[in-house]
């Protein structure tokens, strides 16, 4: 025991010793760190001043110190910055389903500004704005150099009023403009609809309303189908979907799991790391589910699909998603301003992140341009036994049993028109169907 103790105690002995002999280079270090950041600050303080006193023409100084908050958060990642009163009036509004604007989210790329998605049913979207443009003029006034804060209050204006942004596409050989009408933006976060069997959620934010308007919306579309038993199953489409709330994520895909890990996040404040798990309850009832992504799914949606991924709970199919594997915090400031900055990285079940990486899907499905109606006339009419004349008639079917075929062959044309206008819906109802049909034979 004795060993022991002393073993224990010429430890700490040692560490006292090797304290006292590191102690002095520190303290001296933690001086020199201290000096060197006081005199940046002089340096900073000494050009703001020439700045104010010298520059060709007066400056706001309100407006000069906010430019260098701002530059400072932004020179740390794409995601940070400094959002002043206004901005974060906004902010508050946008999560909870309402603001004004285009209807746009974007994102910066080498100084550019980049459109993440077009927002379902808003003006950006009906003007035809696709995920993957960049903005390269508003109004004609280049927006390269700006920061996202600055182009973003570009793109704001009155309701009502016009503006026209310059587009850079790819496949496109010059820019282009495209003229916006700006307007309120309503969000509804989740419109249900039922399609066939098979009920489609289709969220495209995630703001305070997303997962009481999924609940609602699942349940009204069960309902209308006559039960859950009469439902081959469900879709989330999650395409362009910027995300949002990172607590309605969770909601989400809580949802559809009964046990296991959501979403884990990690910063390097331990504050800043938690592990979210699902309870029990699945409002799918164990029903198969597909989820739609594309290069516009970011974020939260990457976090229901992370899980519901991960725990094997879904298919997912369409192109890799965005790749945004970054949580931010709000921190409101004095002047009633507050800062946005990145305080964690998130994590799917199996312990990965998807920064800059995305998810690819299980079933990699390119969407496919709307076939023109001229196109699809061309198609050749194939002819079958039934068109010869003098062919036998089928007599083992009664007329109950040949409408019915009748009816069931004309669904199959319906969905197969789909693939027409949205290549990648039709693929999911396809594949939601198609296990309808094993779980029937079984």
């Amino acid at each position: 025991m004795k060993k022991y103790l002393m073993a224990a105690l010429g430890g700490t002995l040692a560490g006292v010793l090797l304290t006292s002999q590191i102690a002095g280079p520190l303290i001296a270090d933690e001086a020199k760190s201290k000096k060197s950041t006081y005199e940046q600050l002089d340096l900073f303080g000494n050009i703001f001043e020439r700045i104010k006193s010298q520059y060709v023409e007066p400056v706001d100084e309100s407006k000069l110190i906010e430019a260098a908050i701002n530059g400072m958060l932004t020179s740390l990642d794409p995601h940070s910055s400094y959002l002043p009163p206004r901005d974060f009036n906004s902010m508050q509004v946008e999560t909870k389903g309402e603001f004004g604007g285009l209807g746009i989210e974007v994102t910066q790329e080498k100084g550019i500004i980049k459109v993440v998605s077009p927002i379902d049913g808003t003006p950006a979207a009906l003007a035809g704005i696709k995920s993957g443009d960049f903005i390269t003029k508003v109004d004609g006034e280049a927006v390269q150099g700006l920061t996202l804060n600055a182009a973003v209050d570009l793109m704001r204006g009155p309701v009502g009023s016009e503006i026209v942004i310059t587009v850079v596409r790819d496949g496109v050989a010059d820019p282009f403009d495209v003229s916006i009408i700006r307007d309120t933006i309503k969000i509804v976060s989740v419109k249900a609809r039922l399609e066939d069997n098979t009920v489609v959620l289709r969220i495209s934010s995630f703001t305070d309303q997303t997962f009481p308007n999924l609940k609602a919306g699942l349940t009204k579309m069960v309902k209308k189908a006559g039960g859950m038993d009469k439902v081959d199953g469900f879709i989330i489409d999650l395409r362009n979907n910027p995300g949002g709330l990172l607590n309605q994520a969770i909601l989400v895909s809580d949802a559809f799991l009964d046990k296991g890990e959501i979403v884990s996040t990690r910063g390097r404040d331990p504050a800043n790391s938690d592990r979210f798990n699902a309870v029990p309850g699945d409002l799918a009832k164990g029903k198969p589910i597909v989820v739609l992504i594309n290069g516009g799914s970011a974020s939260a949606s990457e976090i229901v699909t992370g899980a519901l991924k991960d725990h094997r709970r879904a298919v997912i199919v369409g192109t890799k998603s965005f790749g945004k594997g970054s949580v931010q915090t709000i921190m409101p400031l004095q002047g009633n301003g507050a800062m946005r900055l990145t305080t964690a990285r998130y994590y799917t079940p199996s312990g990965r992140s998807i920064q800059s990486l995305g998810i690819m899907p299980d079933i990699l499905v390119e969407q496919r341009p709307p076939v023109a109606e001229g196109d699809a006339a061309k198609k050749p009419k194939l002819r079958s036994e039934a068109d010869l004349r003098g062919s036998l008639n089928n007599d083992s079917l009664t007329d109950a049993e040949r409408k019915q075929l009748e009816a069931d062959r004309k669904q199959q044309v319906d969905n197969a028109k789909k693939r027409e206008s949205d290549y990648q819906m039709s693929f999911a109802l396809d594949i939601i169907r198609g296990l309808s049909v094993l779980k029937g034979a079984n």
